[in-house]
């Protein structure tokens, strides 16, 4: 879909994919009728039904055909459609009408030498194997794990800043665990809604200049003014958008992890805002450098490796959350 939208279809994506994220903020809503006291089965059931209707949805609404991408040739193809042409012959006044053929639908565009050699020529393996997609699933897994971890966590990593380890609790001491857990972790679940506000900004960093470079498709042939300014290549200004984009989202998750170890509770609102921010981001950016740099006949197949590859390395958050409880007696900064 945000193929639709142009050049700026990594704004468009990155929309989408905050909205994705944003919807934890419906937690929240989840844990406040739980306390109303519906049945958490009930609320299960309902849950199941509205994802059902998600699903009905997109199989109904899945269109026939992909719309073509910026750099598709099929983007600039335009299709005349006309019902008919009304000829009338001077010598005898005779009129009659003809049906034209161009309202017929126009055969596919033929790729040029080199846009057939990108698509058909590279083997997958040879996208899979690559360094750039190699270091993205080592990079995409640690920000899994850091962040599913945080979350898991964050209840007994909170606690630990209250009681600072203390074995024996006081009753106002564990009285003051619940209320400052209680309230951190509303801030923090409402909080996911910055996912919805902050995504376009990394979809902008991607989208950015785009309209000014020059179409890949544009024919070299055509007659260009002597005054116009040379314009720079777009897969060359994609590639550079998504690198940029990719390195603040690490240096914003870097930040994270220096702030998360913080002893103060206050201070760990800025965790929650750049734990948020950094859950959008990383899907938007790893996504447009998959873009920029692989055929587009392999972003699908890089993109669900890649996710398959992160959630089973998030697995090692069950360890890691019993070696803190355990071992290291709720204390999360070793880990």
């Amino acid at each position: 879909m945000p193929n639709m939208f142009g050049n700026v279809r990594s704004t468009i994506l990155s929309l989408m994919i905050g909205s994705y994220a944003s919807s934890a903020v419906t937690f929240p809503g989840v844990k406040l009728i739980y306390d109303l006291g519906v049945s958490f089965c009930v609320i299960m059931w309902v849950w199941s039904g509205m994802a059902c209707m998600v699903f009905l949805n997109c199989f109904l609404n899945w269109p026939a055909e992909s719309f073509p991408a910026p750099e598709d040739i099929r983007y600039t193809s335009k299709k005349v459609k006309l019902n008919g042409i009304v000829t009338e012959d001077k010598m005898t006044g005779d009129r009659w009408k003809v049906e034209d053929t161009m309202g017929a639908k126009q055969p596919e565009p033929e790729l040029t030498d080199s846009q057939s050699t990108t698509q058909d020529s590279v083997p997958l393996c040879h996208s899979m194997c690559s360094p750039i997609f190699l270091w993205s699933i080592i990079t995409m897994a640690m920000t899994q794990l850091r962040l599913i971890f945080f979350m898991g966590a964050m209840n007994k990593m909170l606690e630990f800043l209250v009681t600072h380890g203390d074995p024996n609790p006081s009753e106002e001491l564990q009285k003051e665990v619940e209320e400052q857990v209680g309230f951190y972790s509303s801030i923090f679940g409402t909080m996911q809604l910055l996912c919805l506000l902050t995504c376009p900004l990394i979809g902008y960093i991607m989208d950015w200049r785009m309209t000014k470079c020059e179409g890949e498709n544009t024919n070299t042939q055509t007659d260009k003014s002597q005054s116009d300014p040379p314009k720079r290549d777009r897969k060359i200004q994609k590639l550079t958008n998504a690198m940029r984009a990719f390195i603040f989202t690490n240096l914003l998750l870097v930040t994270f992890g220096i702030i998360s170890l913080i002893d103060n509770m206050p201070i760990q609102v800025v965790s929650f805002v750049l734990h948020t921010i950094v859950r959008g981001f990383i899907h938007s950016c790893c996504g447009g450098l998959y873009a920029a740099v692989y055929p587009s006949n392999h972003f699908g197949t890089l993109t669900g490796m890649q996710s398959m590859i992160s959630a089973a390395f998030a697995l090692l958050q069950q360890p890691l959350f019993i070696l803190m409880v355990g071992h290291l007696s709720g204390d999360p900064y070793w880990v």
